[in-house]
């Protein structure tokens, strides 16, 4: 069986101001803002030569949106918007062969729009004994081989075991995400790597990771999250009022049986947001949405001839140039 989940379950009281933003802009001066609609005037001396960050750099991309992190050069967080007209499986919207993308035809590359510094480099997982594992799976992509292409860009990886979870139970996970467009009409889904508490022997939890790359350059993952919300008419008769469910998972960037139960993963939203410092949703889509797993079946398929087709088509780890 595989080892439960430490989430941490304490974080700041739920209605908190949220932390100041510091906007520095020219002409302007610098100015704080504490609170939606409020601004407050901060000495422009002390941000004279610069402005520390971005945290995250925002990417906008054909199928998804994604936040870099450029200390663990990998994504903050991906989303998405599943619909079965995006992955090509609408009767209604039918897509045409030719142009769909086709994964064989895409190559990992490093993203040229974070500067050099910052950037996740191919040679980073020469030899890393990690898979580049795709935060926004190619196979949500189809819509073009440009779309498709963009999910190849290292600032959309994360370093991942191979077997027994970036090949397996996490692909049966993304799998599972896209077959809730076979129920609901919108399907969001949020992908977030995380660095989850580990308690030691002498009583103490502690954060530990590896690094990989030649020098130490990406961040190794302890946990991946995905997070879903769906919505669908809530009736025939009233198909302006949605039906919102919502439901997080968390998985050790581990080996997991194929025979988990993806029940078993199931965390409070909540416990993600502290853990990654992210606000998914608002209180209300919290508090009025179903749990995922009472309105679909929260189940994977093991597909394990899956191996056959990913190896004929993933690409190998070159050496570095």
């Amino acid at each position: 069986m595989h080892p439960p989940v430490p989430v941490p379950v304490h974080g700041p009281t739920r209605g908190a101001p949220p932390p100041p933003v510091i906007d520095v802009s020219a002409g302007r001066g610098t100015q704080m803002q504490t609170a939606p609609g409020t601004v407050v005037k901060v000495d422009s001396a002390v941000l004279k030569f610069g402005s520390p960050g971005p945290v995250s750099d925002i990417l906008v991309r054909r199928a998804y949106v994604a936040g870099y992190d450029r200390r663990l050069r990998h994504p903050a967080w991906t989303a998405e918007h599943l619909t079965l007209a995006s992955l090509g499986k609408s009767v209604l919207e039918p897509r045409k062969p030719d142009e769909a993308g086709d994964r064989s035809n895409s190559q990992f590359s490093e993203d040229q729009s974070i500067p050099a510094m910052f950037r996740a480099k191919l040679q980073d997982y020469f030899r890393s004994g990690y898979d580049r594992g795709h935060m926004v799976p190619a196979a949500d992509a189809k819509i073009s081989q440009a779309a498709m292409d963009e999910t190849f860009l290292l600032t959309n990886i994360a370093p991942q075991v191979g077997a027994g979870f970036n090949r397996h139970y996490w692909a049966y996970l993304e799998d599972w995400c896209r077959r809730l467009t076979g129920s609901f009409a919108d399907v969001y889904v949020f992908t977030i790597p995380l660095y989850l508490p580990k308690l030691d022997a002498d009583g103490k939890w502690r954060v530990t990771h590896e690094v990989i790359g030649s020098p130490p350059n990406i961040s190794v993952p302890t946990h991946f999250a995905k997070v879903v919300l769906t919505s669908r008419p809530s009736s025939p008769s009233t198909p302006d009022i949605p039906e919102i469910s919502t439901g997080a998972f968390v998985l050790p960037n581990a080996v997991i049986p194929d025979e988990a139960k993806l029940e078993s993963f199931v965390v409070p939203i909540d416990a993600v947001e502290r853990a990654a410092g992210l606000t998914l949703f608002s209180d209300a889509v919290k508090a009025q949405s179903k749990h995922i797993c009472k309105t679909a079946k929260c189940e994977v398929i093991v597909r394990r001839f899956d191996d056959a087709v990913k190896g004929s088509s993933r690409k190998a780890i070159t050496g570095p140039k």
